[in-house]
């Protein structure tokens, strides 16, 4: 059979790692396609000295390759969504297949994108969108097919899941490990996007709608960073047995689809809880298979190459198969997504880890513990520590599963407090069971 070429958009990080891997294990890649894999032509704006391109068709205009009619499948490595989406539309406009590491593209576009491969019966795969070199999306949208999945919960931002390790390891401030972060490449100089909880957003937006048959909603996914996270905090949630980690959540309930990113407390006897460093990891609960745990590399240039050339490998497989017995880009028929509500987070219930400062006077307390039992809010577990030579003290709550519109009057409330010093930092806490 004639080889499948491909045209690689971008040479940086993710690039630069795919080429590699097309060159170096070409042998093997062969054998598993059936047909040879060649790369017929590269855009990017400048070399790499990571790859030699000596032999390649090079072009500085990215739009040569998804016009090149030689090519069968378009890689999309350039990131951001303005020229990334024009990119892509082009290429499927002129019946190219295209595989993505592009999570920001997908969750935002993905829409508008599959519905134009649909009418123009061409693939746009997306393995290494989510979790970097973890097969999380054929997992859910293939190995799982079987299963009414109930929920999921992730670890697939490996730089917050960095500094949260450190701070809980080593006892550090979130400023300061955010910084060696930045010094080790882990966090961008604007790390916005991984500590505000962005880029774990746009990833669980891509998995809620594969578990659920849903379409991309971003914008309903609620999201909050760990900027506000202490030290504090993180020794508070040990000594109570818990870890926080920053998780993408999203769980099916009779009432909606809960989707949502934030700090969050999880037992340490939790295997989440246990992931650290920059790796990435995520729980999916299926109604038949129960409770599975996927780990490995959320990032990185040879781990997500790994999942790019995968995806290129499954294209190439296909390119004989007839459009209408493809694996469907979000798992389920086109015309089979659900509509089903995505809750306001006001609506969702969870525990909570409360950690205020109050003065250490008699009765304060008891107006905390009297505000939270008017909003239907039951504590759990409590923590009052002396701070020598100071009339404030540290005060942690722990609370039962409330809604979040309940816990926010009661935290409005407590503040309120005269005896109460500045805000309450507030923590979600799940059980994953």
């Amino acid at each position: 059979m004639k080889p499948v070429k491909v045209g690689i958009c971008g040479l940086g990080t993710v690039g630069s790692g795919s080429f590699n891997i097309l060159l170096n294990n070409a042998e093997e890649i062969t054998r598993r396609v059936g047909r040879s894999i060649v790369i017929e032509q590269v855009g990017a704006r400048r070399d790499n000295d990571a790859c030699d391109t000596s032999n390649i068709n090079v072009t500085r205009d990215i739009f040569d390759v998804v016009n090149n009619p030689e090519i069968d499948i378009v890689l999309e490595l350039i990131g951001g969504t303005t020229v990334a989406k024009e990119l892509v539309l082009t290429a499927i406009e002129n019946g190219k297949h295209v595989v993505t590491a592009n999570k920001a593209l997908i969750a935002e576009h993905g829409n508008e994108i599959f519905a134009k491969a649909q009418e123009k019966g061409v693939i746009v795969a997306f393995e290494a969108a989510v979790a970097g070199g973890i097969p999380i999306i054929k997992q859910i949208r293939e190995g799982l097919s079987a299963n009414k999945i109930e929920w999921l919960a992730g670890i697939i931002n490996g730089t917050g899941n960095f500094i949260l390790t450190e701070m809980s390891q080593k006892g550090r401030d979130f400023e300061d490990v955010l910084a060696e972060a930045q010094a080790l490449g882990y966090a961008e100089a604007d790390p916005t996007f991984d500590i505000e909880g962005i880029d774990a957003a746009h990833k669980l937006t891509i998995l809620a709608s594969i578990a659920f048959g849903i379409p991309l909603q971003f914008e309903k996914t609620y999201t909050e960073g760990i900027s506000r996270i202490t030290a504090e905090d993180v020794a508070f949630a040990d000594d109570l047995g818990y870890a926080i980690k920053h998780l993408g959540i999203a769980r099916r309930s009779k009432a909606g689809i809960e989707l949502r990113v934030h700090p969050t407390l999880i037992s340490h006897k939790q295997l989440l809880a246990n992931v650290n460093g920059v790796m990435n990891a995520i729980m999916v609960q299926g109604d038949v298979v129960g409770p599975t745990l996927t780990y490995g590399a959320g990032a990185g240039a040879s781990p997500t190459g790994s999942s790019v050339i995968a995806d290129v490998i499954d294209v190439a497989r296909t390119l004989t198969a007839d459009p209408t017995n493809r694996v469907p880009h979000l798992a389920f028929q086109a015309d089979s997504l659900s509509n089903v509500q995505v809750l306001p987070v006001e609506e969702i219930e969870c525990g909570f880890f409360l950690n205020m400062t109050i003065k250490d006077r008699a009765g304060v307390l008891a107006n905390i513990t009297q505000i939270l039992s008017v909003n239907d809010i039951s504590i759990e577990s409590l923590i009052q520590r002396e701070r020598e030579g100071s009339e404030l003290v540290p005060l942690v709550v722990m609370t039962h599963d409330v809604k979040e519109r309940n816990m926010n009057a009661a935290i409005a409330a407590i503040e309120a407090l005269p005896d109460v010093a500045g805000t309450v930092q507030r923590i979600r806490v799940e059980n994953l069971a």
